[in-house]
């Protein structure tokens, strides 16, 4: 994707009034010459991003009590989806502020239970546990309708990233490429390891690569940034170079020509070099 694109996507999205699930489906309306998953994971990584930047802001100002414009707006006789909409005009997660409101309303003077963060996150995942009535179905709301932070969100973002490196496995198998996934890698004492490490290096456009990382999701220049930082030179360091795949894209400013260290693909490579055992031991000969 051209950087010009990512950008214009990031400014509708910015401009967008109204739910991220909304806001999804608006997106792949409009930009339907990109694959949904792609258009849905620039989204997910835009609101997690603002998320970071509006948290102090909206969250740690004590004068801002949402318990109590809750309460307030239920006493006037608002429908349900009082704290969808109040999450839409504060542009948060709607799940994050359900988690606010129902920490502020067990700390209330009218609520003597005394609750632990681990009882606030078994009520956000079943809001029957939740003793106001009415708040829970307001929490039970904000979790259903949030596709982008809360349970149901990890629980999605954790299942797709174990789909693809499955998925990364079975090419690898298919191709007879031999290699040792994550989970044998750490039982040797690897701390941080690429998804497969190749047992026997193959070439990719005549760049050989050791290794092959899997990342469902879109690569923009901010999020490759910083695995470039935390985890590709890690790799680069102990097993040489490598490939990383972004399986639903990445903007086409993140790839340095003049970059030695890793490849970057939205794909698993087509055309592949074997190593030739029998040029090794002909040239020991």
């Amino acid at each position: 994707m051209k950087i010009e694109e990512y950008r214009e996507i990031i400014k509708t999205i910015k401009q967008y009034q109204g739910l991220p699930k909304d806001c999804s489906k608006m997106l792949i309306t409009k930009y339907n010459r990109f694959h949904p998953f792609t258009l849905k994971s620039i989204l997910n990584q835009e609101i997690q991003w603002r998320t970071k930047i509006n948290h102090r802001q909206v969250y740690k100002n004590e004068n801002n009590n949402f318990y109590q414009r809750y309460f307030q707006a239920f006493q006037k006789g608002e429908p349900p989806g009082i704290l969808l909409r109040m999450a839409c005009k504060l542009k948060t997660c709607p799940a994050l502020l359900a988690n606010k409101v129902l920490k502020e309303y067990y700390l209330s003077s009218e609520n003597d239970l005394k609750v632990t963060k681990n009882d606030l996150q078994k009520m956000m995942k079943d809001t029957t546990l939740i003793s106001h009535a009415s708040l829970a179905y307001e929490v039970y709301l904000c979790v259903l309708y949030d596709n982008q932070y809360g349970a149901i969100a990890n629980s999605v973002s954790d299942c797709t990233g174990q789909e693809y490196e499955i998925k990364l496995e079975h090419y690898l198998i298919e191709h007879k490429i031999p290699f040792l996934n994550e989970e044998l890698l750490r039982t040797k004492g690897y701390d941080k390891t690429p998804d497969c490490k190749l047992e026997i290096p193959i070439a990719i456009n005549d760049f050989v690569i050791n290794w092959i990382e899997s990342k469902a999701q879109f690569g923009t220049p901010e999020t490759h940034k910083s695995y470039v930082k935390g985890q590709f030179l890690s790799y680069w360091n102990r097993f040489g170079p490598g490939l990383v795949i972004y399986w639903f894209g990445y903007v086409d400013n993140i790839v340095q020509s003049k970059e030695s260290r890793f490849i970057v693909m939205d794909h698993f490579p087509e055309k592949i070099t074997y190593m030739d055992p029998y040029s090794i031991i002909s040239s020991v000969k």
